[in-house]
């Protein structure tokens, strides 16, 4: 990814202005482009906030079809963050709809699987179990202990989809 300030000041005006015509315009223009370091957490903040919701269907889309592999760390580092469950939730989804390769952060994905309600518990497992084959035993050993140590849900669904996940893990 290279980084561009200039790029992200003229994106971050564009997406100010809410005007989906030339969101979408300018998103669509970013397919064609080199990675620009900051775009994704200047989108993800953008539809966080926002409620208009054809940017946010523009901007799931674009996250959704994103086929660069160096995305995945932004990705990642967003999802970390203190968004809306909604937001959460739909970063997480992108990470098994991209098809990109994230089993180098299935722990980060465990703890959001913990932490998170129970819609992106599911997206979490499914970007997990997705990538099982790639993770090494050790780091499926690390993912179980994390889960088993900090399994406290209350919720019935949710625990069995613990138990499978600590199933498809072992």
């Amino acid at each position: 990814m290279i980084r561009s300030e200039k790029k992200l000041k003229e994106l971050n005006l564009i997406v100010s202005e809410e005007n989906s015509v030339k969101v979408t315009e300018a998103i669509e223009s970013l397919r064609d482009e080199e990675p620009h370091e900051g775009v994704i957490g200047l989108l993800i903040s953008f539809y966080d906030r926002s409620d208009n919701s054809s940017i946010r269907r523009v901007i799931k889309e674009f996250l959704n079809d994103m086929k660069d592999s160096s995305a995945c760390k932004e990705v990642i580092a967003e999802i970390k963050k203190d968004w809306k469950a909604d937001t959460i939730n739909m970063l997480v989804s992108s990470c098994w709809q991209s098809g990109l390769d994230y089993s180098d952060y299935s722990a980060d994905l465990a703890k959001v699987f913990l932490a998170g309600d129970y819609l992106t518990a599911i997206e979490c497992f499914t970007v997990i179990e997705e990538s099982v084959q790639k993770i090494s035993r050790e780091k499926k050993d690390e993912i179980i202990k994390i889960i088993r140590e900090d399994s406290h849900s209350g919720h019935v669904e949710k625990t069995v989809l613990t138990l499978e996940l600590i199933s498809i893990l072992s």
